[in-house]
């Protein structure tokens, strides 16, 4: 069946055979710009704390071992500048999201050698493979607009960069 990726997993139950938003997971406080990390450990810490510090998480150090270990199997920058470090751990119970661009591109080793600016860490549990595998196609269908990519430069604030997601997404 060819057409847009549809959530069959009851993680919507509303909107099932819609394309999901990322801001049906990204909370506005879980956006940072600039991410104050200047390397790509330090900024998916940096990430995973900002959900820790939101109640998001309910074990810290899970997550972000998670993550980390995803991202030493094949580095998660897909190209164009955008990274998408993301891991399952028992150390949470819903899908979480947490969205950095830092101040100067990070090398996150991509597929194609640029740098990163912007970086989406996403962390769910261990048993919900459906709305991960969702979300991840929402941020790439967002990344592949030109015109998000080019307007996400000039963002100056978290709040800016999630009013410019809920404008481009699908």
């Amino acid at each position: 069946m060819c057409g847009p990726l549809v959530v069959e997993s009851g993680f919507r139950p509303e909107r099932e055979t819609l394309p999901m938003k990322i801001t049906e997971i990204l909370r506005p406080q879980c956006v940072r710009v600039p991410l104050a990390a200047t390397e790509k450990k330090a900024a998916i810490t940096e990430l995973v704390d900002l959900l820790n510090e939101q109640g998001m998480l309910g074990d810290r150090d899970d997550v972000l071992s998670a993550v980390l270990a995803r991202e030493e199997t094949r580095s998660t920058g897909i190209g164009l500048g955008l990274a998408v470090p993301h891991g399952k751990s028992h150390g949470l119970d819903m899908l979480s999201m947490a969205i950095g661009r830092p101040e100067t591109p990070i090398e996150f080793d991509s597929i194609d050698g640029r740098p990163c600016t912007l970086i989406v860490l996403l962390a769910s549990p261990v048993d919900k493979t459906g709305p991960h595998i969702h979300a991840l196609a929402g941020v790439s269908r967002l990344w592949q607009t030109e015109g998000f990519r080019a307007a996400m430069t000039g963002v100056s604030s978290g709040d800016e960069l999630f009013a410019l997601i809920e404008q481009f997404q699908a």
